[in-house]
This record gives C-alpha cells, sequence and structure tokens, in this order.
C-alpha cells in the first residue's frame, strides 16, 4: 500500500481543523468536473458489475461483530475502483473501507473517501437498499459527493457549492419552516434499548415528539434521503468516514448539517456519532435530547 503517513502531529491537528464541507479550496475547477464525471462513470460501471453477479453464491464473512458483514463483492468493488484511481491519478491517495487503498492519517492533498457496498446486511438479505458512496477531499475539503443506488439507477451527487441533484434534477433546498413534531427521523432500534452512548428513555422521549422514524439500514442512502427532504435526519451511533463522506457534501448543498452528538465538527479519521439533519432541527435534537442523555 502507497503511504500517507504525516507523522507531524502539529500537521494532524492542523488536518482535523479543516474537516470541512466548507471552506476556501485551491482545487482547480477543470480536475473537479473531471473527477466528478470520471467517478460517475466508474459507479455506473461498477454497478453493472454488481448487478450482473448479484444471485451468484456469496461468500459472507464477519469484521468486527456478527452483524458487520463482508463479501467478496465488497472487496471487488473497491479493487476496482483502487485500480481505476491509480491508474489515472497515480498522486491521489485512498482511504477505503476494505483497505485496499492507502494507509491514511491526513487529508493532505486529494483523498478519495470510499465504501464500495454501503448497506452489506441489505446487499445479502434483501438484494437492495444498498449503494456505492464515495467523497473525495482536497485538503480536507468536501469537493465531490456521489452515492449511487445501482439497483434503482439512482444517482445522488454534489460539487461544493454548485447545488446537490438526484440523477439529473437539481435537489431544492431544505425547507426551513419545519417543527421536531413535524419531521420523520431515521435511526434504528438500539437507540431505544439499554446502550453505552445515550439514556435510551430519553431517545424514546424523542421518538415520541416527532412525526414517524424509519431505518433503511445504510448510511449513505440515509444522508441522500436527508438531502432530498424525504426525511428530515438521521442519527447513528458509530459511523466510519466512508459511511459519511460522500453524504456530508451532498447534503451540506441543500442547506443540512451534519456534526458528531456534541455537535462538533466531524473528525473524517475516526468513527463518530453522526446527526445530519435539517439545519433547523439542530440544535433542539442536540440541546435537549443528545446532550441531555449522554452517558
Amino acid at each position: 500500500m502507497v503511504s500517507c503517513l504525516v507523522n507531524s502531529s502539529f500537521i494532524l491537528e492542523r488536518e482535523l481543523l479543516k474537516v470541512s464541507v466548507k471552506g476556501e479550496s485551491t482545487m482547480k475547477e477543470s480536475l473537479r468536473q473531471e473527477l466528478y464525471e470520471m467517478t460517475k462513470q466508474w459507479m455506473i460501471e461498477a454497478g453493472r458489475y454488481i448487478k450482473k453477479h448479484l444471485d451468484e453464491p456469496l461468500h459472507v464473512a464477519t469484521k468486527s461483530n456478527p452483524n458487520d458483514l463482508v463479501t467478496e463483492m465488497d472487496e471487488n468493488v473497491e479493487k476496482f475502483f483502487v485500480n481505476k484511481i491509480k491508474e489515472a491519478y497515480p498522486e491521489h491517495y485512498i482511504f477505503g473501507e476494505e483497505g485496499y487503498g492507502d494507509e491514511i492519517i491526513s487529508l493532505e492533498g486529494i483523498v478519495w473517501i470510499i465504501d464500495p457496498i454501503d448497506g452489506t446486511m441489505n446487499f445479502v438479505h434483501q438484494k437492495r437498499n444498498f449503494a456505492i458512496s464515495i467523497g473525495i477531499y482536497h485538503e480536507g475539503i468536501g469537493e465531490i459527493g456521489l452515492i449511487y443506488d445501482c439497483m434503482n439507477d439512482t444517482m445522488y451527487s454534489a460539487k461544493r457549492g454548485e447545488g446537490a441533484f438526484k440523477n439529473d434534477q437539481q435537489l431544492a433546498p431544505l425547507k426551513q419552516d419545519i417543527s421536531l413534531n413535524e419531521s420523520i427521523l431515521a435511526l434504528n432500534h438500539r437507540w431505544l434499548c439499554k446502550n453505552s452512548f445515550i439514556d435510551e428513555k430519553v431517545m424514546q422521549a424523542l421518538i415520541k415528539e416527532i412525526r414517524g422514524n424509519r431505518s433503511y439500514g445504510s448510511a449513505a442512502l440515509e444522508f441522500a434521503y436527508v438531502a432530498e427532504g424525504i426525511i428530515d435526519g438521521y442519527i447513528a451511533m458509530r459511523l466510519a468516514p466512508w459511511d459519511i463522506a460522500a453524504g456530508m457534501i451532498i447534503v451540506n448543498e441543500v442547506g443540512g448539517v451534519t456534526s458528531n452528538g456534541n455537535g462538533e465538527a466531524v473528525n473524517l479519521l475516526t468513527r463518530n456519532m453522526i446527526i445530519t439533519c435539517n439545519a433547523v432541527l439542530q440544535d433542539t435534537i442536540i440541546n435537549d435530547f443528545m446532550k441531555k442523555g449522554k452517558k
């Protein structure tokens, strides 16, 4: 693997502060457009590969726990992107879920953050409700976000400062007149059971307050649905950088916000508790529930 190690703790601290989907960037517009179009093509090609081999027998293994699944499809799709990127852009770095990219402790340069199949459990059990997710960052700034639901041939995409799209249709800015009791939030059942993060009674009170809750089993798609406005927020206990890198960029382009459970900037070099939502709901969710129930 190509190393992207930066030994200076000062540099690392600087990079952590720069992780953002906002701010100034020095990436040339011509390169950004090229990366955007090229990545979309590669994602569509990878989606065709997935669909072609969808019904073949799968070897399913586990990683960190029995519910953390990985298949040879995850690995093959990540290898596909690594090979494409390294051939076309050998100076770029890759931060991938399955470990076929580079060893990353910094977001210096251009870094591709890749989840080859986000929602592997859905892929294994349902053959749907999963997505390919790629975020491209330049000097810690999110430049391009792409989430591809290949089973429905739906591409959510964004370039920083140019809006977000569902296929060729630009997504509208999120509405500003919504209240918590009118909202639909995505979160899984673990929040409502005893857990080590948040008092379950506080989260149960949140569920009683909102209009409804959903769980789709793919962080990438849940970010996309927040951006589309079909849900108003998504709360997750512990997500990796590849789960959220693309979605953060897309949500930001429609006026949404993403933070950790304390309302602080997300560290894209490690796992985080995540809240992404309509900006008008953020303070209420964090202050009245997440901070109140924090253990």
